[in-house]
């Protein structure tokens, strides 16, 4: 990877907690975007400690979370659906960064041996309550056990990318599948938004990622893209979010708005605000 501090994509707040501002460094060559500077290891815990970070509670204080979940719950459906359809038989699912365990409990109730991994103490112990099993760390888990890895909307903030990508190969069946969610930095709603695009969310996410971005690191070690799917209510939650941002209060109207004007763009364009990435051991 080749991030030259000159070249700058955008500078980008941390609205959420810090309130510090970051360079996206771009390689031009993999079309990725990595966030700069980076926290180190012992900081970057402290990035994730907000009440508004909402994949870490399962809290409905707010309408906006209260819709956040209700969508969730249909989404956690249509995963299971997705993971069942790649696959002929149901197996073993490894789902890093699990939050709090509802996919797992859901893929788990439809017949796969689940285990999950989540650094975040919090969420974990909220999963552990509905009965989702964990590992303490990747480096414990045999070579080619697992048939079916996920990471929705965890990829990105991964710090060794590469090692990652590796660690995926390793852990991964022949003729497996990965199953990775990310935002698209390409979309819309980004362009749209551009500073204020809640899914930089910086410095929790580290890398931005396109389709090229995913094709290339993946296909350096053996590793095929085959589908690339839309995640069609992301566009809403990012819009929403970013109006906030920008306005400083949720304009329910314009989030919609804007959400729905990213998705008829990506049916053009095929550029969605998120992506799902199927992609198989080769």
């Amino acid at each position: 990877m080749n991030f030259s501090p000159n070249n700058v994509f955008i500078k980008v707040k941390d609205h959420t907690v810090s309130k510090e501002s970051f360079d996206l460094l771009l390689d031009e060559e993999l079309q990725l975007l990595k966030t700069s500077p980076q926290p180190s290891l012992d900081i970057l815990p402290s990035y994730y400690e907000s009440e508004d970070y909402i994949s870490h509670t399962d809290s409905k204080r707010t309408l906006f979370e209260k819709l956040y979940h209700l969508v969730k719950t249909n989404a956690l459906k249509n995963k299971v659906a997705l993971i069942s359809k790649e696959n002929s038989q149901k197996g073993k699912l490894l789902d890093i960064g699990a939050g709090t365990g509802d996919f797992l409990t859901q893929a788990k109730n439809d017949g796969w041996i689940c285990v999950g991994i989540e650094p975040n103490e919090k969420a974990k112990n909220i999963s552990i309550s509905k009965g989702v099993s964990f590992t303490n760390t990747l480096d414990e888990l045999e070579n080619n056990s697992f048939d079916v890895i996920t990471m929705w909307h965890v990829l990105e903030h991964v710090p060794d990318l590469e090692n990652q990508i590796k660690t995926l190969k390793r852990l991964l069946k022949p003729n497996g599948t990965i199953i990775i969610a990310v935002p698209n930095y390409k979309s819309f709603d980004a362009k749209h938004y551009k500073s204020f695009w809640a899914a930089y969310d910086v410095p929790r996410h580290l890398w931005h990622f396109s389709k090229i971005s995913i094709q290339k690191l993946f296909n350096k070690e053996d590793l095929q893209l085959k589908k690339v799917k839309p995640m069609w209510f992301d566009s809403f939650y990012v819009c929403l979010l970013s109006e906030k941002y920008k306005s400083g209060k949720m304009n329910f109207v314009k989030g919609f708005f804007f959400g729905f004007l990213s998705n008829c763009s990506g049916l053009l364009k095929k550029e969605f605000s998120s992506h799902i990435y199927v992609i198989k051991n080769i």
